[in-house]
């Protein structure tokens, strides 16, 4: 399994790992008027209405099936006849939103075909206030108005990450959250009971609502958005210069990876976006934007016109093709055909056509506009196409110029069909026909194609054009996937006051905090401690002092009501032996697997103190993995076996620490 949590931090409560670590109100002002912050405004707007005629949908069919009074069953037929047309067409407009590309692509007076973003999931605000004191009270036995500013920082965080800026700060702050929801699942999140707080997400293309109580659901969606965020910051980048590529490239790989870990990790979605056949769809959609990305590298770094170098283009524009032909293919799946949104569609089928007119285009080039030969070119003809066409062979045609310009004219009536098939496309499509720039490049290619043509044709050119044939696809760079790294954005524990995460987590019970007070004798105390944050008993001295009320595997979490949590053993020690003749009061807390925790301790007594650590901090990441995913975690599929059972986290922090034991 991936680790999908930060690693547990044992630091000072309120010392962050990272200095860097982000202010939690750093997101986007909802109130800024731009045109980005607009379009989500409008989204939201109708994802409540979209939620309100649901629920009178919702309520009508039931009294519908409810009522056997025929005059009822026709008021309440004609009220949902209503009330689907107006989902209709609040479902349109939605559309109609979601198919706004021109928000999100770049200023820049480069004419470039636009590339297709994706807007972020909307969700309701979240009060934590009232479960997490509640819990607080119940399972730690604390004051919860003491973590009043905790609870507040958390809910500012959430507040934030619902309208992220569209930058690096924007995918940090969507990341800080996601990795809060590690710590915490650990603190407030059983296994077998909810908190109580329900996650309310709306679907990012239908804005139909969805609804859990599980973390999992919560930590899913964060995790859509972050994939979302990547595709609107690729579709900004300026991509008439490589560096803009190269950032667009980083981007949709980054998109891919997120959609794809989501693909991987959750089956049977509440919400049809992050159904697998939806992300299926968005992370060969992203794939093909990054190919796209790379065909445009190739044109303006490509200084020469030379035979192989035009060949190549034409290769690497075929290539672009034939992966929006997979995307065409997969939004027309049944599941898909009737949610995706047409513009998307016809976005898609418009550059699978552009980019197989270009092929055509580069191969003419190819052979009508260069006239030396070498064996390299020579070499690199014999493969470029899928099959070997019919007549003469590829090294007499290369020979012939007539032959050349024949093969070479072919390719342009491919070409301009292609070119034309592609408008014919983007004239169907009312948001597509909005867009200048795209209907810039579709005329400019598509011209450029006419004149070519026209100079290769001759008044006494009587034969029929052949059929060209069709072009081997290649790429010099192929995709990659780039999974999310959880680990770039370190963060500290939130409620971190309430101790260290091996001992005080939801999974734990233990009984109530007991107070015992303790007098030197000539013997000392009585105890041995072991392990620091918090410091254990690991032996109480028959007839000591301490035996009256210390058990052996106690936890010591104040000492004369100062807090002990994240003392280290040295420091414990340090205030009992400055309690002097006036003894000590000594506030402990006992787990309920006391004997398991023991039996556990003595296996692991002899193991080295750094590993073991290493191997709980492990653990404790492998199991946010399994209990934030189990909502809809998908089994692994070598040898047919299911999710690996969690070892208990009572069992490790006891012999975790290989310090020496000392009596006092």
């Amino acid at each position: 399994q991936r680790n999908v949590g930060p690693p547990e931090q044992t630091g000072e409560p309120g010392q962050s790992s990272d200095p860097r670590r982000i202010i939690p109100n750093c997101g986007c002002d909802p109130l800024a008027q731009t045109q980005r912050s607009k379009l989500q405004h409008r989204r939201a707007r109708i994802n409540q209405q979209i939620n309100k005629e649901m629920r009178m949908r919702a309520g009508a069919e039931n009294l519908f099936r409810a009522t056997s009074n025929n005059k009822v069953k026709e008021t309440v037929a004609l009220e949902l006849s209503f009330v689907n047309s107006n989902l209709q067409l609040l479902k349109e407009e939605l559309e109609e939103l979601n198919s706004n590309m021109e928000v999100y692509q770049t200023d820049s007076e480069t004419i470039n075909v636009p590339m297709i973003p994706l807007g972020l999931k909307e969700t309701k605000e979240v009060d934590f206030t009232l479960p997490i004191q509640d819990f607080i009270c119940e399972h730690y036995g604390e004051d919860s108005s003491a973590y009043n500013q905790e609870i507040k920082e958390l809910m500012e965080l959430r507040q934030a990450m619902r309208t992220p800026s569209r930058n690096q700060a924007g995918l940090e702050l969507l990341m800080e959250y996601y990795n809060q929801l590690y710590y915490l699942d650990q603190r407030f999140f059983p296994l077998h009971r909810t908190l109580g707080v329900l996650f309310h997400w709306y679907d990012s293309l239908t804005g139909v609502p969805s609804s859990q109580r599980t973390l999992a659901f919560e930590k899913g969606s964060v995790l859509f958005n972050v994939g979302a965020l990547y595709t609107q910051i690729g579709a900004r980048q300026d991509r008439s210069a490589v560096a803009g590529i190269d950032r667009a490239v980083d981007a949709f790989q980054r998109a891919a990876g997120a959609f794809n870990y989501l693909k991987e990790n959750f089956s049977n979605a509440p919400s049809l976006d992050m159904s697998s056949p939806s992300l299926c769809m968005l992370v060969r959609l992203m794939v093909a934007q990054v190919q796209e990305c790379v065909f445009e590298r190739l044109t303006l770094t490509t200084a020469d016109t030379h035979f192989t170098s035009q060949l190549r283009l034409a290769q690497e524009a075929a290539r672009v093709s034939d992966v929006y032909v997979l995307v065409q293919q997969t939004m027309t799946q049944p599941l898909m055909k009737d949610y995706v949104p047409f513009s998307w569609a016809s976005m898609v089928q418009v550059k699978s056509e552009h980019f197989a007119a270009l092929s055509h285009f580069y191969a003419a080039a190819a052979l009508c506009d260069h006239t030396r030969k070498n064996q390299e070119s020579e070499e690199a003809f014999l493969h470029f196409y899928i099959n070997v066409p019919a007549g003469p062979s590829l090294s007499q045609i290369l020979q012939d110029p007539e032959k050349r310009r024949r093969l070479g004219k072919a390719h342009l009536r491919r070409a301009v069909i292609r070119h034309e098939e592609a408008m014919r496309v983007h004239s169907l499509c009312k948001v597509l026909r909005k867009m200048d720039i795209l209907q810039d490049v579709l005329a400019l290619t598509h011209r450029r194609s006419l004149d070519k043509y026209s100079e290769l044709d001759r008044e006494d050119d009587f034969d029929e054009t052949a059929e060209a044939p069709e072009i081997q696809s290649l790429t010099h760079q192929k995709p990659e996937i780039t999974p999310p790294d959880f680990s770039t954005v370190q963060v500290t524990d939130i409620f971190q006051k309430l101790g260290p995460l091996s001992v005080f987590c939801a999974r734990a019970r233990w009984g109530p905090v007991h107070v015992i007070g303790l007098r030197r004798r000539e013997g000392g105390l009585g105890l041995t401690l072991r392990g620091d944050s918090p410091v254990l008993v690991a032996g109480v001295v028959p007839g000591g002092c301490a035996e009256a009320g210390l058990r052996e595997g106690d936890y010591i979490v104040a000492v004369d009501g100062q807090d002990c949590k994240w003392a280290k053993h040295a420091e414990v020690v340090h205030l009992l032996k400055s309690c002097g003749d006036r003894g000590v009061e000594l506030s402990v807390v006992t787990l309920h697997s006391h004997d398991t925790q023991r039996r556990a301790a003595m296996l692991s007594h002899n193991k080295d103190k750094e590993n073991t650590r290493q191997h709980f901090l492990d653990g404790a990441k492998g199991q946010s993995s399994a209990s934030l995913l189990n909502w809809n975690r998908k089994k692994k599929r070598d040898g047919g076996s299911g999710t690996k059972r969690l070892a208990s986290t009572f069992s490790l922090p006891f012999g975790s620490i290989r310090d020496a034991e000392v009596m006092y």
